[in-house]
């Protein structure tokens, strides 16, 4: 053979190489939406359902931002949904608590173990309930039994009337001794508002600050999330914002955009998708929990068959919820929904990769709805935490 025809034979050969790596690299290529055009086609599969406004925001490991929206922010004027406006909190807010609490307790300030009678004696008690078997852990973790009784509407007339109404802790927690514990302590799992009221409680008493003070000076303030505010008795929020919409039943949406949240100790802050996410990554890349603490917050028990339905495989932990991803592993979330605002988030192991999506309306109506919306935000949620495409939309 030439050397002439070698180096034909080599420039096929070669040639002939390229074509198969194309041809594989083509056929390995994935089909379907891009991640942000699945951002998309999921906060319109959200806003399908009936739900007027919705927007989300995906963070991911390289800290590129997709955001998406869809719907509208007022019903009457047709005004779009701003990608940064602020909604309620919620109880979301939960993990806050439970943030500020494990300092605490990495501080040596109080232990998980304390029990509920050591800070607040004679608080817990009547008709069974008893604080002097009651640990902080166990509220923190739901697991304390004390049963949920915090004021609430379900009807047009009921959030009229009462959507101006302000309750100290002192007289939540009241309300709910006059009921009997639902389980004996560490005996099972209940969602317990009330258990936060008292946990609001221990930190003022253990750091002679409101709970929504020790939130502002130890985690928003330093992680610089200033698009979250706690409203305390305001009943209106920051601009802008969607209004707020529940749905009581068929053709029967309010706008309960104006009201004091039942809970304005611990549930009164607004914020946004920024700094939610923000919050999240921040927390589980271990900026705000000693590496004890984080792992105190992330044992997780299996939570009550009612929230299985909303958290299929779902299991709880100290103020942090723990959930499968449908491509494996799991993340951890804490959703939250009041007054018309229903907001789902989630964030890797590692804390590199987040989703928030908030919706400015509940549609609580039925349960079949609730699961509807629940199902919706969750899948939109998994997407996103799972995507493995280009980090750019």
């Amino acid at each position: 053979m030439t050397s002439t025809s070698r180096r034909r034979l080599a420039v096929a050969l070669a040639t002939a190489m390229l074509l198969a790596a194309e041809v594989g690299t083509a056929v390995a290529q994935p089909t379907g939406p891009s991640p942000a055009e699945q951002l998309r086609e999921d906060t319109e599969a959200i806003h399908a359902l009936g739900i007027s406004g919705v927007q989300a925001r995906v963070i991911t490991p390289d800290g590129r931002h997709w955001i998406a929206t869809s719907g509208t922010a007022d019903l009457n004027t047709g005004r779009p949904v701003a990608s940064d406006g602020y909604f309620r909190m919620a109880s979301t807010s939960k993990t806050l608590v439970a943030t500020v609490v494990l300092q605490l307790e990495a501080e040596r300030r109080l232990s998980l173990n304390d029990t509920v009678d050591r800070w607040l004696p004679g608080a817990v008690h009547g008709n069974g309930n008893d604080g002097r078997r009651i640990t902080i852990r166990q509220l923190l973790q739901h697991t304390s039994g004390i049963h949920d009784d915090l004021p609430g509407y379900t009807t047009q007339d009921e959030y009229y009337q009462q959507r101006y109404d302000v309750h100290t802790p002192e007289q939540l927690v009241a309300r709910a001794m006059a009921h009997a514990p639902d389980f004996p302590p560490g005996e099972g799992w209940e969602y317990s508002n009330t258990g936060y009221v008292l946990l609001d409680m221990i930190i003022q008493k253990a750091t002679g600050q409101p709970a929504h003070q020790e939130i502002e000076d130890r985690i928003l303030r330093p992680l610089g999330l200033d698009q979250t505010r706690w409203m305390g008795t305001s009943p209106a929020l920051p601009r802008p914002h969607a209004k707020a919409y529940q749905l009581f039943g068929p053709d029967s949406v309010v706008d309960v955009t104006d009201q004091i949240p039942v809970d304005y100790e611990n549930l009164s802050f607004a914020t946004t998708t920024r700094d939610e996410n923000g919050f999240l990554r921040s927390l589980l890349a271990g900026r705000l929990l000693p590496t004890r603490q984080l792992a105190e917050m992330k044992q997780t028990v299996p939570v009550s068959a009612e929230v299985q339905q909303l958290w299929p495989g779902g299991r709880y932990g100290l103020g942090l919820a723990e959930r499968p991803l449908s491509c494996g592993g799991t993340y951890w979330s804490h959703e939250g929904g009041d007054g018309g605002y229903i907001t789902l988030n989630g964030v890797t192991d590692d804390g590199r990769r987040s989703a928030v999506v908030s919706m400015s309306e509940a549609r609580g109506d039925t349960l079949e709805h609730i699961l509807e919306q629940e199902n919706a935000a969750s899948a939109l949620i998994d997407h996103a935490l799972c995507a493995r495409g280009p980090s750019s939309p």
